[in-house]
């Protein structure tokens, strides 16, 4: 069997109540959620890693690695690093604009409603892969996800066990891998550490800056941009795989340069 781990991280609020607008200050415009995705020896080799990268920066105080603390030039290198590492990587983005004023609004105010539908997102992707990648051998999947005040991880457990149980109302278009992934392997860790948990939170802090406005109006794509070839593909194509919006490309009301951004991994 080959065992493989997701160290999953999110960027952005889950909150619909009041957008950001330009320089008016509000809830993130987009809710990220990213996962490093690394086989057994590259779980062994992440704290390694993690050090080599802290260590382009001498003057450096902490000892762990928060993307959002770091200076652009410091942002840029970091990107650069991970981009050489042995590792997957899983973005789904939700535009939350596309929620308002929807039928679908009142569902995703409750807390942790649209955190768990985007973690579903992202494990239908993560397990179809792994089950092909490591034919014919079995997979199994570890998820780490970084430890939020906000999350009810028992309420997440039982959202996955009605999906796997099938006691939906609507049929799905994709599915979980249940034989790659046990819910009962789900665990929850602090962020400062675990090195797998920092490199999740600099690639999904990445592809939140490509798509999220500051407070001019602008998109930062750079880092993103050097992470891409670590997405997961299906014939060579990462959107909708490695990189998924929610809604998709065409409902997810992107405007031209995030359209941009989004179409580059086609």
């Amino acid at each position: 069997m080959k065992h493989f781990t997701a160290y999953i991280d999110e960027a952005g609020d889950e909150g619909l109540g009041k957008l950001a607008s330009g320089s008016i200050g509000g809830q993130s415009r987009w809710f990220v959620l990213g996962a490093c995705i690394v086989n057994h020896d590259g779980d062994l080799k992440l704290p390694a890693w993690k050090d080599a990268i802290i260590a382009r920066f001498p003057n450096k105080q902490r000892r762990d690695l928060h993307f959002r603390d770091l200076k652009h030039d410091q942002k840029v290198v970091v990107s650069q690093e991970i981009a050489k590492l042995p590792i997957g990587a899983c973005v789904v983005m939700s535009h939350k604009a596309t929620l308002i004023g929807t039928k679908y609004e009142a569902i995703y105010k409750r807390k942790g409603h649209l955190y768990n539908y985007l973690l579903r997102w992202m494990l239908e992707r993560i397990t179809f892969i792994l089950e092909r990648e490591s034919l014919p051998e079995p997979a199994c999947l570890k998820i780490v996800f970084s430890r939020r005040a906000s999350t009810d991880y028992q309420k997440m457990k039982d959202y996955l066990y009605l999906i796997k149980n099938e006691r939906e109302m609507f049929t799905p278009i994709r599915r979980i891998r249940w034989n790659v992934l046990n819910i009962e392997d789900i665990v929850v860790e602090n962020h400062s550490k675990w090195a797998g948990l920092q490199i999740a939170d600099c690639i999904t802090s990445a592809y939140f800056s490509a798509v999220e406005p500051n407070i001019y109006g602008n998109y930062e794509p750079t880092y993103a941009t050097l992470l891409k070839e670590k997405l997961l593909t299906t014939n060579g194509v990462s959107l909708n795989w490695g990189l998924t919006p929610v809604p998709s490309l065409g409902g997810c009301r992107a405007d031209d340069r995030q359209y941009a951004f989004l179409q580059s991994h086609r």
